[in-house]
């Protein structure tokens, strides 16, 4: 039998992230993630649901997400679920905490706020990202393609 844990989320960090690090060097990066929903209820009325979800980016990510978000930054995060459990030290109940690992983010807003950066986008691992800004290169807007130079502009020096 085949088995899946893979999530998918758009939303808004809800606080700033929180950088730890292991004793042996490794990053832990914990930040929280409001997702929306929109829909309509039984008399026809627009509403809106907001699911708060906890994040735990590792290593090199999580240096990312620390240095680039902050609260209200919009992402895209994919990642796994994993559950939390243990017993509280003051009532003695089991306590439990459902979680997303992060694998990837994507960083949704440009320091412009254009919006369409990205930063550990899916297919592309961190270690190719530009480490001195979280967005990449975006293509020109519709309507401001590159101008072909003028006759005046041309350099007869150039070999080809």
């Amino acid at each position: 039998m085949a088995y899946l844990n893979k999530v998918f989320l758009i939303g808004n960090l809800t606080r700033d992230p929180e950088l730890r690090v292991t004793p042996k060097g490794t990053a832990i990066c914990q930040f929280g993630l409001a997702v929306n929903r929109q829909f309509k209820d039984e008399s026809g009325a627009t509403r809106d649901e907001t699911t708060f979800i906890d994040i735990e980016a590792w290593g090199k990510q999580g240096e990312l997400v620390a240095k680039y978000l902050t609260k209200g930054s919009p992402a895209m995060v994919e990642g796994r679920l994993k559950l939390d459990q243990w017993e509280d030290k003051q009532s003695g109940q089991k306590r439990s905490k459902l979680k997303v690992v992060l694998d990837n983010v994507q960083f949704l807003s440009t320091r412009g706020g254009a919006g369409g950066a990205a930063a550990g986008a899916p297919g592309a691992p961190a270690d190719d990202m530009d480490q001195t800004s979280p967005e990449r290169h975006s293509p020109p807007s519709r309507g401001s393609a590159p101008k072909p130079p003028s006759a005046g502009n041309i350099d007869e020096d150039v070999p080809f």
